[in-house]
């Protein structure tokens, strides 16, 4: 639905909106300074958005927009509770004046005993004390990106110069601590990492001292940059994964940073034995916290494992807006908020579709999976192999996956009797 045309810049909401129920709820993943960074990870999945989208070389989200986002973001939404996201590239970026702008406007379009809360997912290089005065002041949940110990992180988060920048990480690290900041450790589990998920762990847990953990498994097609997740030639996709000829050379399939399949299991697994043994109940781990909550019957606490998605999409600096944080390419464009009302993009029949397709696009051979009810094939982002019997759509990280459930599962008995569940 499109706004009428005298609200070309301030759109209204289109659809009915009931205030007494909560079936209006979706989460955007706000990037204000669109794909700058003020530092060059070789693994990033969003620096080339500045040629792809054709952004300014210094992007910045304005005013205009930002008021906009807030308002129709708020409005759109039923629940008692609206969580706003900020990332980039590096948020940061921005500066303390924009995010003060931000609580301003916040508060101007709070509804009535509505909550509103903020994350902030940062490399941590411009965090200082003015910044962690703002974060604490403002409840911000921080997120730091770091990859374990140094010779680890260093691999891949670099400067714009080749420089390593975990000294500079850890430096925020203690800030947050100082300021007694709520923060997560979010760890991009590489090619060069995943085969020491002990030795990431610990340094998570006992260095970095972060009391939520969120590990993601660094994955991208050979032609990310140029081919949007969906649009690949099926033609060229192999049966089954062979690390030795599709994770190297001039016809990888994947990028040289992606882990590999058996490997991310195996990192999981690892990681896993050490977790329950030690700190259950004490550490959170997004995927293992989902994977209990999904084997106990609570349901999906993350996209990727839900049977259907959709309801997170991107905002960018100007104000368009995407159907995913991974899926920021023309094809997956909804519109742009100075035009249409972001609700409207959020519940719109295209945005629909795309969150359905995640199930209809899912092949048999996962739909007979023994594990189907935890995993529903995963992102769609990364459906880019064949099954044994050649259909389609079948999950990059299906043997990791599949490895970890088998052990998941398997200790479900045991993690009834720890909760008190009979």
């Amino acid at each position: 639905m499109t706004p009428s045309q005298d609200s070309h810049h301030h759109p209204e909401l289109q659809f009915p909106i009931d205030s007494t129920n909560d079936t209006f709820r979706f989460h955007t993943m706000v990037k204000p300074s669109g794909s700058q960074c003020n530092i060059e990870c070789s693994y990033c999945f969003y620096l080339h958005k500045e040629g792809l989208l054709d952004q300014p070389k210094m992007p910045r989200m304005s005013d205009e927009v930002l008021e906009e986002h807030i308002r129709q973001y708020i409005e759109a939404q039923t629940g008692d509770e609206v969580i706003f996201s900020w990332q980039g590239g590096e948020p940061t970026l921005m500066g303390l004046e924009f995010f003060e702008k931000v609580v301003s406007f916040q508060q101007k379009y709070r509804k009535e005993n509505q909550r509103i809360g903020n994350d902030l997912q940062t490399n941590g290089i411009m965090l200082n004390e003015e910044w962690c005065r703002f974060l604490k002041k403002h409840d911000f949940l921080v997120g730091i990106s770091i990859d374990g110990p140094a010779n680890l992180h260093d691999i891949h988060r670099v400067s714009k110069g080749g420089q390593p920048t975990h000294e500079r990480v850890m430096r925020a690290v203690s800030l947050l601590h100082k300021h007694d900041i709520p923060f997560a450790a979010l760890c991009v589990v590489n090619r060069d990492n995943a085969r020491r998920p002990i030795d990431v762990y610990r340094f998570l847990r006992d260095e970095v001292k972060a009391k939520q953990i969120q590990f993601i498994p660094c994955v991208e097609k050979a032609d990310f940059t140029t081919v949007a997740p969906g649009t690949w030639n099926t033609q060229q996709i192999p049966v089954q994964f062979n690390p030795k000829q599709d994770a190297s050379g001039d016809s990888a399939l994947v990028t040289e940073w992606s882990v590999l399949p058996e490997d991310w299991g195996y990192f999981l697994n690892r990681v896993w034995d050490e977790w329950i043994k030690k700190d259950f109940g004490d550490l959170f781990i997004d995927q293992f916290e989902n994977v209990v909550s999904m084997m106990f019957g609570y349901g999906s606490q993350k996209c990727v494992t839900a049977q259907i998605c959709g309801k997170a999409l991107a905002v960018e600096h100007n104000g368009d807006v995407f159907s995913c944080d991974h899926f920021v390419y023309p094809e997956y464009r909804l519109g742009n908020i100075l035009e249409t009302h972001e609700g409207d993009m959020a519940f719109s029949e295209q945005q629909q579709a795309f969150g359905f397709d995640k199930y209809k696009t899912l092949p048999d051979y996962c739909k007979q999976c023994d594990y189907l009810n935890l995993c529903w094939g995963n992102c769609p982002k990364d459906r880019f192999l064949k099954t044994p019997d050649g259909e389609d759509g079948l999950q990059y990280l299906c043997a990791g996956l599949k490895a970890f459930y088998k052990k998941a599962t398997t200790e479900k008995s045991a993690l009834a009797k720890r909760m008190g569940m009979r």
